[in-house]
């Protein structure tokens, strides 16, 4: 983290993740009837953000005029109430692209299918910026907490909220718009699961999601 006149702001990097075998579902009980369990090979690896895009690196893009302007927030906290197209132009800007569906989710589930991103058991309020709306670790919140400070919900390669904060737009199987991850309206458990997704309205400024990128190579 890096302390700024507007407060902390966590340093941007990336992880090497994959490749691997992605076994969504079959694992956890809970799937049953949400998810369909599917085995799926990552054949290559790719790099992923260790952290959510903060409003800080998101103004940088949009001095770059290559991002759309939004009403600002603290620096270091996730970047949301943006749409998917805005999400894929800010990962062109940084060198990337939006992770595909299951990038994003054998990022979060390693090769062990972890229920949550940091192991199957845990979902407590330390790990992740969650159920801050309306319970169970808040109530009246506006927003999330600053990305990166939950470290105790790091994947054991060292990727930040992958469970909480915001939900993420990335790219289904079929190229359609989605997001994973929950985010801090997130009431149940069940919403952290690696292998949950929900299906969002593209063209829409949802308050509580955002974006991180994947990359074909090391930044």
């Amino acid at each position: 983290m890096t302390l700024t006149d507007d407060g902390c702001v966590a340093d941007p990097h990336t992880v090497r993740v994959g490749p691997g075998i992605l076994r969504i579902g079959p694992g956890d009980w809970e799937a049953q009837g949400l998810v369909r369990p599917e085995v799926v090979t990552v054949d290559r690896a790719f790099w992923i953000d260790a952290q959510e895009v903060t409003w800080a690196r998101w103004r940088g893009c949009v001095q770059a005029s290559r991002c759309a302007a939004l009403a600002p927030d603290e620096p270091g906290r996730p970047v949301r109430g943006i749409t998917f197209l805005e999400a894929e132009a800010f990962c062109r800007y940084a060198g990337g692209r939006l992770p595909t569906r299951h990038e994003w989710q054998f990022a979060a589930s390693g090769p062990n299918s972890r229920r949550y991103p940091w192991g199957d058991t845990g979902a407590v309020c330390r790990r992740a910026s969650w159920g801050l709306a309306s319970g169970p670790c808040g109530f009246g919140a506006t927003g999330p907490d600053i990305a990166g400070i939950h470290v105790d919900g790091a994947s054991p390669e060292g990727i930040l909220d992958l469970a909480g904060g915001v939900a993420e737009w990335v790219v289904g199987p079929n190229g359609d718009p989605t997001t994973c991850g929950g985010s801090w309206r997130t009431s149940l458990a069940t919403g952290l699961r690696t292998w949950r997704s929900e299906d969002r309205n593209p063209q829409l400024r949802w308050d509580d999601v955002g974006v991180r990128c994947c990359y074909d190579r090391e930044p």
